[in-house]
């Protein structure tokens, strides 16, 4: 029997994760006077938002508009997308831009006029970088500089509760990585902003921290989490033996690289009338199709029109990883694949950051906002974090009365535990499973079998007790709401796509939305019907 925390403290504002949308979260309070606590299981600067290339979409140059903008989410989106959300996303990227400036983030600029970058599925040049390709740790050092002096930073601990007393989250129970110990935080309100659950698949450009945390947590103590089928697969990592995934990003092909099979087919003019430029659903599944006709394991990406120099200037990080790789860029074609890179679903909330239960909220990629729909428009994820972060804290601090997230047409699922007498599994086993049965391309038959062994390995599960088994009963969890999201929904829309439901079906553009229900009153004889779902899809 676990023993209980003990108290260590009492805060306005706990914030859990320090990438981009916990930091600016936490400094956005603290510029409200509030005592605030950022808990993070890695080092403060460990985050997904360091590795973020591309850079922030924000409509500020002269031919473009938050119209555009608008437009533009929306369609890549595949029917999904929440259009109030959207609208205050790209209305109000211009002012979270200049947030980030006056919180000292040096974005690139050529002449006295800002850089604008074009990626896919943008109809303008609208993708504001710094430092090349090197957007993301921009933002991540000039902020967790800032915080450190503001905020009080806990490194290398992670929360394994979220307390919640009379249907209030009320603070946070965590374990030092370092030394076991458990503690408990108090808290008048708590973000969650743990990043995405990319570690639940073998190949990813995520690092290691982000195993869904924030998803599971929230959904383990009764939150909503909604659109978990949606990951989105970037077409084009580099990808090699003895190596970790390195991402090249979308602006690569914004610049003007191509696609080839090995074989010299250029296929994605072909696949989409914006070819290169197409969604990244698009063109992960292209990658994906001519990876299997050709039977390699990658692609080639070329961008040798363009010269030493330039490439070296404008993407330093990608042109250094690639050449220590042995690869000129300026030269040779790039072997690139996809990876899983982007949770498009999370912790369902409202505009103001509000989850379902009360003064628990969620920032960044951990919620599910509504702006992404089934398919992610390039380089609106770091604006996310910024624009629904800043709304988060004027909700903390300019209350209302409470306002969840409206009723959505599916209602709450859950998930039931399935019979079996099988092990634990190790974290590979969950990642293979999850690349092998719930990746680019699904069938109702391999969702089927991930699902009950996944549910048979999580029946199996002992409790977590350090950070390696706190990670794998993460994205162990994840995976089943991946898993039973991804076989519910029979049709394939934006990053979903079934094989055996190949149309996007009308009738599905809805929301799949769970929440954790009372196990025990489930295996009693009070919920049926609940259970005859359960075995319809489980075979």
């Amino acid at each position: 029997m676990t023993s209980s925390p003990t108290s260590s403290g009492s805060y306005d504002l706990v914030v859990v994760g320090s990438g981009i949308a916990g930091l600016y979260a936490a400094l956005q309070a603290r510029e409200h006077g509030a005592r605030v606590l950022v808990v993070t299981k890695g080092s403060i600067e460990e985050a997904s938002t360091r590795y973020a290339q591309g850079g922030i979409a924000a409509a500020v140059g002269p031919e473009d508009s938050p119209e555009d903008h608008l437009r533009d989410t929306i369609e890549a989106g595949a029917g999904l997308v929440d259009e109030e959300a959207a609208r205050i996303l790209v209305f109000e990227a211009a002012d979270r831009i200049a947030d980030l400036v006056r919180y000292g983030v040096r974005f690139d600029s050529s002449n006295g006029a800002v850089s604008l970058g074009r990626e896919a599925a943008h109809s303008a040049a609208r993708i504001i970088h710094a430092g090349g390709d090197a957007t993301g740790l921009e933002i991540e050092l000039s902020l967790s500089a800032l915080a450190q002096r503001e905020a009080t930073i806990l490194e290398h601990t992670f929360a394994d509760r979220i307390i919640v007393e009379d249907g209030r989250a009320v603070g946070i129970a965590t374990i030092n990585g370092d030394t076991g110990a458990r503690a408990r935080y108090d808290a008048t309100n708590v973000i969650l902003a743990t990043g995405g659950a990319g570690q639940m698949y073998r190949t990813t450009t995520n690092p290691v921290v982000s195993t869904g945390d924030g998803v599971a947590l929230a959904y383990e103590c009764g939150a909503e989490v909604m659109d978990m089928e949606f990951t989105q697969f970037h077409p084009t990592a580099l990808v090699l033996p003895g190596r970790p995934v390195f991402l090249i990003s979308e602006a690569v092909r914004g610049e003007g690289a191509l696609l080839y099979s090995t074989d010299g087919v250029r296929f994605m003019e072909h696949a989409h009338p914006l070819a290169e430029l197409a969604p990244r659903d698009v063109v992960a599944r292209a990658t994906y199709a001519e990876m299997a006709r050709t039977g390699s394991d990658h692609v080639l990406l070329d961008i040798t029109a363009k010269d030493a120099d330039w490439l070296a200037a404008r993407f330093p990080q990608i042109c250094a990883q690639c050449m220590d790789a042995g690869l000129d860029m300026s030269k040779d074609r790039i072997p690139v694949s996809p990876a899983a890179h982007y949770t498009m679903g999370g912790v369902r909330t409202n505009t103001w950051g509000e989850t379902t239960i009360a003064g628990l909220f969620a920032v960044g990629e951990t919620a599910n906002t509504g702006v992404h729909g089934a398919n992610r428009l390039a380089s609106n994820s770091l604006l996310e974090t910024v624009v629904f972060a800043k709304r988060t804290v004027e909700r903390l601090f300019e209350p209302g009365t409470y306002d969840p997230p409206p009723a959505r047409t599916e209602g709450a699922l859950s998930l039931l535990p399935a019979a079996g007498n099988h092990t634990a599994p190790t974290a590979q086993q969950v990642r293979d499973l999850m690349w092998d049965k719930v990746g680019i391309v699904r069938t109702g038959e391999g969702l089927r079998a991930a699902a009950i062994q996944l549910a048979q390995w999580m029946a199996w599960l002992p409790e977590a007790h350090d950070r390696t088994s706190h990670d794998l009963h993460a994205i162990l969890v994840c995976a089943r709401l991946a898993t039973e999201a991804a076989l519910r929904r029979e049709e394939s829309r934006g990053a979903h796509y079934r094989e055996d439901f190949p149309e996007t079906v009308e009738a599905w553009r809805r929301h799949l939305v769970f929440r954790q229900t009372n196990i025990a009153a489930l295996e009693g004889a009070n919920d049926t019907d609940e259970k005859e779902r359960w075995r319809e899809h489980a075979g």
